[in-house]
């Protein structure tokens, strides 16, 4: 866990709004993912700067325990097109706390790694998180994904 400064950055994907409250983002965000991959969104992304997928929260109404968007998508040279259902965000310049994810994807590697953030009593900005699904992700079964904190 470093403290690292990331430079302003684009996003093209899908989103929801959802909340960790009754659960609910545990039915959202894998319905989010599963329209990614069954719609190929990924490939209809214009002007990506890689393969890795990006999982964005940000909009947040006040902390991770009240409503937040989640936007599902890739890293962009420029928001010049949009494609139809999508939506394009910049995340300015910002510091943020790196975790790394570790293990078996299906086994909920990502969402405990989240469990020991939220009860860190971390100091969190709130602007925007994300995580990256790159080539260390690609083994299901042993998967590292990188998850970037706003601090």
């Amino acid at each position: 866990m470093k403290n690292t400064s990331i430079d302003s950055f684009s996003v093209i994907g899908i989103s929801v709004r959802t909340t960790n409250e009754d659960n609910q983002a545990a039915i959202d965000i894998p319905a989010l993912w599963n329209r990614f991959i069954s719609e190929n969104i990924q490939a209809k992304i214009p002007d990506k700067t890689d393969d890795s997928i990006y999982s964005v929260y940000t909009d947040y109404e006040k902390d991770f325990t009240k409503p937040y968007t989640t936007i599902l998508g890739c890293k962009v040279s420029n928001l010049d097109t949009i494609p139809e259902g999508m939506i394009g965000r910049t995340f300015e310049k910002a510091v943020y706390r790196h975790f790394i994810a570790k293990g078996n994807l299906s086994q909920d590697a990502v969402y405990k790694k989240w469990e020991e953030i939220w009860n860190s009593g971390m100091d969190r900005k709130y602007t925007a998180d994300f995580e990256i699904y790159g080539e260390k992700s690609r083994d299901f079964e042993n998967a590292e994904v990188d998850i970037f904190v706003a601090v």
